[in-house]
């Protein structure tokens, strides 16, 4: 059993490049997966080990940044290792924006508990955003949620520059940080009635019991086990091969689906190079599957 571990932080940090190098090495040593996210304005990862090995890299973190707690984790499990390697990114921001959040303008007043979030999007007038991508809500939202229907977060403050300041506004994202730097956006364009869900979608599912749940479908995460359903046991998707992104039980029944190579979103766009270069990566995947040995692209990594 390995344990997920996903957490952010927005704190100044300085000497990317040094600290870089130090988090990457010890992830390395200490067989340590997953991929974190250092900026000037912050960090942001989700790492998966032994429990021993998560609490040596969480003292790490804290000790190499100077900080003695995270603005937000969450805890899951996982049968495999979801994750291929250990990565360390240096990016502008960690969330796009076009904007650097200065961590003393960021607020936990209007941070809701899963419980109080439900009471919140009961109400007729609540505008219930999703903050994540297209393809993300697709695989699972909340009821009567809005899908901005943005590919690239940079574009997102172009939406939320339409909506009603007078009406309340409720954001939801995957842990938390997206909605961290929207609140931030808005309250700077004047909005006053700006909530979030405390911890994201996967502190929703860990904590409300399905029969009291406003969640429908599963949550897409970015790691092999692909979606997450109540209680943050693995759900039912897969990633399709030709064009990576989520693919249902459903969509496996289209004639244009085919295991490790296309769906129906993407097979006519695909070339019949692309198609036959995805056909060889399925057949090594199968032939290391049947030889009990491990592949870069197969889901689960033991």
């Amino acid at each position: 059993m390995f344990k997920v571990f996903g957490f952010y932080k927005f704190i100044k940090i300085k000497s990317l490049k040094k600290k870089k190098i130090l988090l990457q090495k010890f992830l390395t040593t200490n067989d340590i997966r997953g991929t974190i996210i250092i900026s000037q304005e912050g960090l942001n990862g989700t790492i998966s080990s032994n429990n021993k090995n998560i609490e040596k890299t969480v003292k790490k973190i804290k000790f190499l940044f100077s900080f003695k707690k995270f603005d937000c984790e969450n805890t899951s499990k996982s049968l495999f290792q979801p994750f291929h390697k250990p990565k360390v990114k240096i990016k502008k921001e960690v969330v796009p924006m076009n904007f650097t959040l200065n961590p003393k303008e960021r607020s936990t007043e209007t941070h809701l508990d899963p419980k109080k979030w439900n009471d919140l999007i009961k109400k007729k007038d609540t505008h219930i955003i999703d903050t994540r991508k297209s393809f993300e809500h697709d695989v699972g939202t909340f009821k009567k949620a809005i899908n901005p229907d943005i590919n690239n977060f940079r574009d997102f403050p172009r939406y939320l520059n339409k909506l009603n300041k007078k009406k309340p506004v409720a954001m939801f994202c995957t842990g938390g940080i997206r909605c961290e730097k929207t609140s931030v956006y808005l309250k700077n364009k004047g909005f006053k009635n700006i909530y979030q869900l405390n911890g994201g979608i996967l502190n929703y599912l860990k904590k409300i019991k399905k029969k009291d749940s406003l969640w429908k479908g599963e949550c897409f995460v970015f790691d092999n086990r692909i979606s997450l359903k109540h209680g943050l046991i693995n759900g039912t998707y897969s990633i399709c091969g030709g064009c990576r992104m989520p693919i249902s039980k459903k969509d496996k029944n289209s004639e244009k689906y085919e295991e490790g190579v296309s769906c129906s979103r993407c097979y006519d766009k695909l070339t019949k190079s692309q198609k036959s270069r995805f056909r060889m990566r399925q057949s090594q995947i199968y032939k290391a599957k049947a030889s009990g040995k491990k592949h870069i692209f197969q889901k689960e990594f033991k």
